[in-house]
């Protein structure tokens, strides 16, 4: 017999999967085009060392949508922050 997930836990499975797919269109023209002039460095910066304390904090809770949302947006924003730094 399987667990039912909480109904507050489906909010944060569907937010999480929102906002984690939202970045994939911008980091699959980042890494298709390397052009990176449009982006801000302040914002990817900043937003990259956010979403790496949201994974702390998913972490320190157990909460598996924020681990694994945050660990997949860490990646893509942080490969976004590289090729800012690489390409300007």
């Amino acid at each position: 017999m399987t667990a039912a997930i909480p109904p507050g836990d489906w909010l944060g499975y569907i937010a999480a999967t929102l906002t984690t797919v939202a970045f994939i269109p911008q980091a699959w023209r980042t890494l298709r085009t390397r052009d990176t002039r449009a982006l801000s460095l302040g914002m990817y910066l900043t937003f990259t060392v956010g979403v790496a304390f949201w994974l702390g904090y998913g972490l320190t809770l157990g909460a598996w949508p924020i681990i694994v949302s945050n660990a997949i947006t860490l990646l893509l924003a942080g490969t976004i922050l590289l090729l800012k730094w690489r390409h300007g």
